[in-house]
């Protein structure tokens, strides 16, 4: 590499301390092209966890992985391409206190490799008051885009509009979701196709796969299980007063219980809080304050309680 880059520009490389966010998809190509190109100074920085989902692409990862944190792997994995470089990684967010400006001027170069565009914008925001260059990196379908910003020298990422994205992570909207949309999109793409049946249902479902390694039978055998789980609710389907209590089980009650379960993404958010049905019922209206159409959906521009939107989705 020294040959081919020359000796000054190979030293600069040597010296420069890159940071970058986000180990997902495009981060895992990111470390292995930067320790093969002669960087030995690199920090890496993500919030989320492996999920089966994502050893189809993320090819730092493999079955033994799940369920433990992006950064951390993708540290010890890209270090069998090159075992000389000092790589320091962060299970954390980007957005968390302690990376503030301050922390960002030790670096000579920020590299994005997220997957959603408020993050993207608080990083240009922090490279921006560093005055440290950005190379911003993102896929849309099959789409990619690539582009530097520099304080000074080229237009900030913010300069130019961005559309707000119609396709989300499946690892957010699935574990971690922080709008209303997350929760929309997941229920219309995901969970309803299971449920109710349709194509998405059987496309690349890698649960089905038996778990081949030692460290991992437990989790895939989980993963398993809920597939089979979801699938099995089609079968109640036409038992009016079972099927919604299961279906209400499940989203509510048994998937919240499993993200508590997972620590490591409650370090700096609020955890869920799982819902348990005969604890909810204790507070259903009696029928006396339901005729006085409490319940009457938009068109009373009623604000429901939890128990009152129990009582609706068992009932519709």
């Amino acid at each position: 590499m020294e040959k081919l880059l020359g000796e000054d520009i190979y030293a600069r490389i040597n010296q420069s301390r890159i940071l970058v966010v986000g180990a997902g998809g495009i981060g895992c190509e990111l470390l292995k092209n930067l320790v093969m190109s002669g960087f030995k100074d690199i920090d890496v920085l993500d919030l989320d966890t492996i999920d089966l989902s994502n050893l189809n692409r993320q090819f730092l990862f493999h079955r033994e992985h799940i369920n433990q944190s992006k950064a951390h792997v993708a540290k010890e994995s890209v270090l069998c391409f090159n075992p000389n470089v000092n790589i320091r990684s962060h299970h954390a967010n980007i957005k968390d206190a302690q990376y503030h400006v301050r922390w960002f001027k030790q670096f000579d170069l920020v590299l994005n490799a997220l997957d959603n565009l408020d993050a993207r914008r608080h990083v240009n925001l922090m490279c921006v008051a560093a005055n440290v260059p950005l190379i911003e990196s993102g896929t849309a379908g099959y789409d990619g885009q690539v582009s530097m910003h520099w304080k000074g020298h080229f237009q900030c990422f913010d300069c130019v509009h961005h559309e707000i994205p119609k396709q989300y992570p499946v690892c957010t909207i699935r574990s971690t979701p922080s709008t209303p949309i997350h929760c929309v999109v997941w229920a219309k793409v995901y969970l309803f196709p299971h449920i109710f049946g349709g194509k998405e249902e059987v496309e690349n479902d890698q649960s089905a796969n038996e778990p081949t390694d030692a460290h991992n039978v437990e989790e895939t055998r989980n993963l398993q299980a809920e597939a089979l789980e979801l699938k099995a609710l089609r079968e109640r389907s036409s038992d009016r007063q079972l099927f919604p209590k299961s279906v209400f089980r499940r989203v509510f009650t048994l998937d919240l219980e499993r993200l508590i379960t997972m620590q490591v993404l409650w370090k700096t958010r609020k955890p869920p809080t799982a819902l348990h049905l005969d604890e909810i019922a204790r507070d259903f209206p009696s029928d006396t304050s339901r005729n006085s159409n409490k319940l009457g959906g938009l068109e009373g521009h009623q604000i429901w309680t939890l128990a009152e939107a129990t009582l609706h989705f068992l009932e519709r």
